[in-house]
Protein backbone atom coordinates (compact mmCIF):
# COMPACT_ATOMS: atom_id res chain seq x y z
CA UNK A 1 0.00 0.00 0.00
CA UNK A 2 2.98 2.31 0.51
CA UNK A 3 3.76 2.62 -3.20
CA UNK A 4 0.09 3.11 -4.14
CA UNK A 5 -0.28 5.80 -1.51
CA UNK A 6 2.88 7.58 -2.65
CA UNK A 7 1.79 7.51 -6.29
CA UNK A 8 -1.70 8.72 -5.35
CA UNK A 9 -0.26 11.62 -3.35
CA UNK A 10 2.12 12.61 -6.16
CA UNK A 11 -0.66 12.45 -8.75
CA UNK A 12 -3.05 14.41 -6.50
CA UNK A 13 -0.40 17.05 -5.81
CA UNK A 14 0.25 17.44 -9.54
CA UNK A 15 -3.44 17.39 -10.46
CA UNK A 16 -4.50 19.92 -7.85
CA UNK A 17 -1.49 22.08 -8.73
CA UNK A 18 -2.41 22.10 -12.43
CA UNK A 19 -6.02 22.97 -11.59
CA UNK A 20 -4.83 25.73 -9.25
CA UNK A 21 -2.79 27.16 -12.12
CA UNK A 22 -5.75 27.13 -14.49
CA UNK A 23 -8.00 28.78 -11.91
CA UNK A 24 -5.21 31.27 -11.10
CA UNK A 25 -5.12 32.36 -14.75
CA UNK A 26 -8.84 33.09 -14.67
CA UNK A 27 -8.59 34.93 -11.35
CA UNK A 28 -5.61 37.07 -12.25
CA UNK A 29 -6.01 38.06 -15.89
CA UNK A 30 -8.66 36.27 -17.95
CA UNK A 31 -11.68 37.64 -16.11
CA UNK A 32 -10.05 41.07 -15.85
CA UNK A 33 -9.48 41.05 -19.61
CA UNK A 34 -13.11 40.03 -20.19
CA UNK A 35 -14.29 42.90 -17.97
CA UNK A 36 -12.46 45.38 -20.23
CA UNK A 37 -14.23 44.41 -23.44
CA UNK A 38 -17.84 45.13 -24.37
CA UNK A 39 -20.26 42.93 -22.40
CA UNK A 40 -21.58 41.08 -25.46
CA UNK A 41 -18.02 40.10 -26.39
CA UNK A 42 -17.19 39.05 -22.82
CA UNK A 43 -20.38 37.02 -22.58
CA UNK A 44 -19.70 35.35 -25.91
CA UNK A 45 -16.09 34.56 -24.96
CA UNK A 46 -17.01 33.13 -21.56
CA UNK A 47 -19.88 31.10 -23.03
CA UNK A 48 -17.46 29.70 -25.60
CA UNK A 49 -14.99 28.75 -22.87
CA UNK A 50 -17.76 27.12 -20.84
CA UNK A 51 -18.81 24.94 -23.78
CA UNK A 52 -15.23 24.10 -24.74
CA UNK A 53 -13.89 23.29 -21.26
CA UNK A 54 -16.27 20.38 -20.63
CA UNK A 55 -14.90 18.68 -23.75
CA UNK A 56 -11.27 19.48 -23.11
CA UNK A 57 -8.32 17.78 -21.38
CA UNK A 58 -9.13 19.99 -18.36
CA UNK A 59 -11.84 17.49 -17.43
CA UNK A 60 -9.29 14.65 -17.61
CA UNK A 61 -7.46 16.32 -14.73
CA UNK A 62 -10.27 18.04 -12.79
CA UNK A 63 -12.57 15.03 -12.26
CA UNK A 64 -9.94 12.28 -11.79
CA UNK A 65 -8.14 14.46 -9.22
CA UNK A 66 -11.38 14.67 -7.22
CA UNK A 67 -11.77 10.88 -7.40
CA UNK A 68 -8.16 10.45 -6.36
CA UNK A 69 -8.74 12.76 -3.41
CA UNK A 70 -11.62 10.61 -2.21
CA UNK A 71 -9.35 7.57 -2.49
CA UNK A 72 -6.64 9.38 -0.50
CA UNK A 73 -9.13 10.31 2.21
CA UNK A 74 -10.26 6.68 2.47
CA UNK A 75 -6.65 5.46 2.61
CA UNK A 76 -5.84 8.05 5.27
CA UNK A 77 -8.67 6.78 7.45
CA UNK A 78 -8.08 3.07 6.83
CA UNK A 79 -4.32 3.26 7.36
CA UNK A 80 -3.89 6.26 9.67
CA UNK A 81 -0.34 7.58 9.58
CA UNK A 82 -0.46 10.38 12.15
CA UNK A 83 0.66 13.72 10.75
CA UNK A 84 0.67 12.42 7.19
CA UNK A 85 -2.97 11.38 7.63
CA UNK A 86 -3.90 14.88 8.73
CA UNK A 87 -2.22 16.39 5.66
CA UNK A 88 -3.84 13.78 3.41
CA UNK A 89 -7.31 14.52 4.76
CA UNK A 90 -6.70 18.28 4.59
CA UNK A 91 -5.57 18.11 0.96
CA UNK A 92 -8.41 15.82 -0.05
CA UNK A 93 -11.04 17.89 1.75
CA UNK A 94 -9.81 21.18 0.33
CA UNK A 95 -9.87 19.89 -3.21
CA UNK A 96 -13.14 17.96 -3.07
CA UNK A 97 -15.15 20.51 -1.09
CA UNK A 98 -13.69 23.92 -1.93
CA UNK A 99 -12.57 23.23 -5.48
CA UNK A 100 -14.68 20.45 -7.00
CA UNK A 101 -18.01 20.76 -5.15
CA UNK A 102 -17.92 24.56 -5.10
CA UNK A 103 -17.54 24.44 -8.88
CA UNK A 104 -20.69 22.34 -9.17
CA UNK A 105 -22.67 24.35 -6.62
CA UNK A 106 -21.61 27.90 -7.53
CA UNK A 107 -19.68 28.33 -10.78
CA UNK A 108 -21.59 25.90 -13.01
CA UNK A 109 -25.03 27.41 -12.21
CA UNK A 110 -23.62 30.86 -12.98
CA UNK A 111 -22.25 29.50 -16.26
CA UNK A 112 -25.65 28.01 -17.08
CA UNK A 113 -27.36 31.34 -16.37
CA UNK A 114 -24.84 33.18 -18.52
CA UNK A 115 -25.47 30.77 -21.39
CA UNK A 116 -29.02 32.12 -21.59
CA UNK A 117 -27.80 35.70 -22.05
CA UNK A 118 -26.63 37.37 -25.21
CA UNK A 119 -26.40 40.86 -26.63
CA UNK A 120 -25.69 44.11 -24.86
CA UNK A 121 -29.07 45.16 -23.49
CA UNK A 122 -29.52 46.35 -19.92
CA UNK A 123 -30.36 42.83 -18.70
CA UNK A 124 -27.27 41.33 -20.36
CA UNK A 125 -25.02 44.03 -18.91
CA UNK A 126 -26.49 43.51 -15.44
CA UNK A 127 -26.11 39.73 -15.60
CA UNK A 128 -22.56 40.09 -16.93
CA UNK A 129 -21.48 42.53 -14.21
CA UNK A 130 -22.90 40.29 -11.48
CA UNK A 131 -21.34 37.24 -13.13
CA UNK A 132 -17.90 38.85 -13.30
CA UNK A 133 -17.97 39.70 -9.59
CA UNK A 134 -19.54 36.53 -8.19
CA UNK A 135 -17.95 33.99 -10.53
CA UNK A 136 -14.50 35.47 -9.98
CA UNK A 137 -14.95 35.46 -6.19
CA UNK A 138 -15.79 31.76 -6.23
CA UNK A 139 -12.92 31.17 -8.62
CA UNK A 140 -10.56 32.76 -6.08
CA UNK A 141 -11.87 30.22 -3.54
CA UNK A 142 -11.21 27.38 -5.98
CA UNK A 143 -7.74 28.70 -6.79
CA UNK A 144 -6.66 28.97 -3.16
CA UNK A 145 -8.22 25.62 -2.22
CA UNK A 146 -6.54 23.79 -5.10
CA UNK A 147 -3.17 25.36 -4.30
CA UNK A 148 -3.47 24.54 -0.59
CA UNK A 149 -4.51 21.02 -1.53
CA UNK A 150 -1.34 20.57 -3.61
CA UNK A 151 0.74 21.92 -0.72
CA UNK A 152 -0.98 19.56 1.75
CA UNK A 153 -0.26 16.55 -0.48
CA UNK A 154 3.40 17.53 -0.79
CA UNK A 155 3.58 17.96 2.97
CA UNK A 156 1.98 14.51 3.45
CA UNK A 157 4.66 13.04 1.20
CA UNK A 158 7.35 14.74 3.26
CA UNK A 159 6.15 13.28 6.57
CA UNK A 160 5.23 9.79 5.36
Amino acid sequence: MGMILTLALVAAAIGSGIIAGIFFAFSTFIMTAFSRIPPEQGIAAMNSINVTIVRSPFMLIFVPTAILCVLIAVLAIIDWRGGAGVWMLAGASLYVIASFISTIVFNVPMNDALAKVSGNGAEAVSVWNTYLKDWTWWNHVRTIASLLSAIAFVRALMVL
